[in-house]
Formats: structure tokens, C-alpha cells, sequence
């Protein structure tokens, strides 16, 4: 790759600064046998709408890095020939850039410890639209059920919260009224009337201690199906912190930051709140 392939490719995934001259330094030689076999796991999921990301892998951190940098322009041309703008491609993908970003502020080095979501988005159904990322798969319900025929499969969008950006509800309306338009114009003959969210923010914990906040809006759209145990998320989420140690340290400075932190003091556990909302 050139100089300036290079710039539109991180321009393309919005990776700057230092994550861009590690990525380049990457790319400056030939990929190897480890990249090849993940840009080949990636090109076998390209157009399939896997519901799971790629977990487990005997690759390093760094192949992943390489093979989603090498493989991006695919997604990017398969995007393009549905018919999705650049925009929105590139809105997508950009996803890349701030994971490389978030990776720096958790580990204070260069990584990219979230591989495995971005695998998602080089599958080609997982779309930023607005303030929101709308990932399009088959119901979850009738993946586990074999034999089903494909014209009696249901689909539905997992609803994602990018952490660049506020939560107001009317953010909120207009992504997914554009999720609504987008899907129906591209995906016909996939039609969901149902999203899906599985996020610490649906915990009912949350809304009853602040019920005012933009979160508690968001979370009152959907109707919640269940609540599963995820100590360490709403920690992660808040504060880029993996795991529950030295919590004592950690600030204290919004109404959110404490009523994570209180709830743990008091021997709470934090949990996912798995819901649903009609499109």
C-alpha cells in the first residue's frame, strides 16, 4: 500500500495519531500466513449476517489489527454495491478509530483488546446510523432451531450505544426512524419489526436511580425480557476500566459515576438487561 492509500484507509476507518502510525507500520510489509487466515475467516463471514462475532482464535491481537485493516475495503466495496452511500460505510467502519482509541485509554498502549466486535462490522450487517449502530441478523430464537426455512425466518436489528455522543431522546427518534428507512431500502426481503438491546443500561437498577437522565429514557423504550449478572460492564463502560479492582480510585464526579460505584459499595452486582422495542 501507498503513503496515500494509507491516508484514505484511515481516513475511511477515522484512525489517527499514534494508532495511525502503528497501523501503518503494519502494513509497510507483506501480511503473512496469520493474516491471510484471518482476512480468509473474515471474507467466509462477508455478506452471511452472523449474529456472533469471531472469539476464539489462536491469533494475536496485532494479526486481527492487520487482517481488519486489509480487509476493510472489501466491506467498504460491498457496501457500495448494495448501494449504501460512502457516508454511511465510512460512518460504519469508523468504528475502528475510536475502538483503537478506547483501547489507548484502558491499556495506555497501542491494541485493539475489542477485536472480535469489529469482526461484526467486516461481516457487512452492522451499520451506524445517527447516534446509534443497528446490527442485522436473524432472530436468535430460530438460529437455534436447524431446518428452518429461510423464508420463515424472522430478523431483527441489535441496537449498539457508541460511546461518542449524547443519548437524547430526540437522537434517539431520529436514529431509528433512519434505521427504519435504511433497512427497508436495502434489506427488503429481510424485514425486522423488532429491535433488540442487551446493555447494562437496560438494568432496572439504573432507571429507578435516575429516573430523569437520558439513559432512563432510552431504557424505557424497550421492554425488558430479562436481566442477566454482568459485574464488571456498567464499571467498563463508565470508566474504560477492565475489572472491579481499585475501584477506591476511580472519580465520582457525575450522578453516574456514583450510582455505579454505590451500588457495588453495597454489595450489589450490576447486570444486563436484555429488551426489546417494536420498529
Amino acid at each position: 500500500m501507498s503513503a496515500n492509500t494509507h491516508s484514505e484507509l484511515f481516513g475511511l476507518l477515522d484512525i489517527t495519531g499514534a494508532d495511525a502510525d502503528e497501523c501503518a507500520r503494519l502494513l509497510a510489509t507483506p501480511p503473512d500466513e496469520s493474516v491471510l487466515r484471518s482476512m480468509a475467516a473474515l471474507q467466509q463471514r462477508l455478506g452471511t449476517f452472523p449474529l456472533e462475532s469471531i472469539r476464539e482464535d489462536n491469533a494475536s491481537e496485532t494479526v486481527w489489527i492487520e487482517a481488519l485493516l486489509r480487509f476493510a475495503p472489501a466491506v467498504y466495496s460491498h457496501h457500495l454495491e448494495r448501494g449504501i452511500s460512502p457516508e454511511v460505510s465510512a460512518a460504519s467502519l469508523a468504528d475502528m478509530g475510536l475502538q483503537l482509541r478506547i483501547n489507548r485509554r484502558v491499556h495506555g498502549r497501542f491494541g485493539l483488546d475489542t477485536w472480535g466486535w469489529l469482526t461484526l462490522h467486516m461481516a457487512g450487517n452492522l451499520f451506524r446510523l445517527g447516534r446509534l449502530q443497528f446490527h442485522l441478523v436473524r432472530s436468535p430464537e430460530e438460529t437455534a432451531q436447524a431446518g428452518t426455512p429461510a423464508e420463515n425466518q424472522r430478523w431483527v436489528l441489535g441496537v449498539h450505544i457508541p460511546e461518542d455522543g449524547g443519548l437524547s431522546p430526540a437522537l434517539v427518534d431520529a436514529s431509528l426512524a433512519e434505521a427504519r428507512l435504511f433497512f427497508a431500502r436495502y434489506f427488503p426481503d429481510k424485514p425486522a419489526a423488532v429491535a433488540t438491546c442487551d446493555s447494562w443500561m437496560l438494568d432496572p437498577y439504573l432507571a429507578d436511580r435516575l429516573p430523569d437522565s437520558n439513559i432512563a429514557s432510552f431504557a424505557r423504550r424497550f421492554t425488558l425480557d430479562r436481566c442477566t449478572d454482568a459485574p464488571t460492564d456498567a464499571v467498563y463502560f463508565t470508566f474504560r476500566q477492565r475489572g472491579l479492582q481499585d475501584l477506591d480510585r476511580l472519580p465520582r464526579d457525575t450522578s453516574l459515576q456514583r450510582v455505579v460505584l454505590e451500588r457495588i459499595d453495597d454489595g450489589g452486582t450490576w447486570q444486563l438487561g436484555h429488551g426489546h422495542l417494536a420498529l
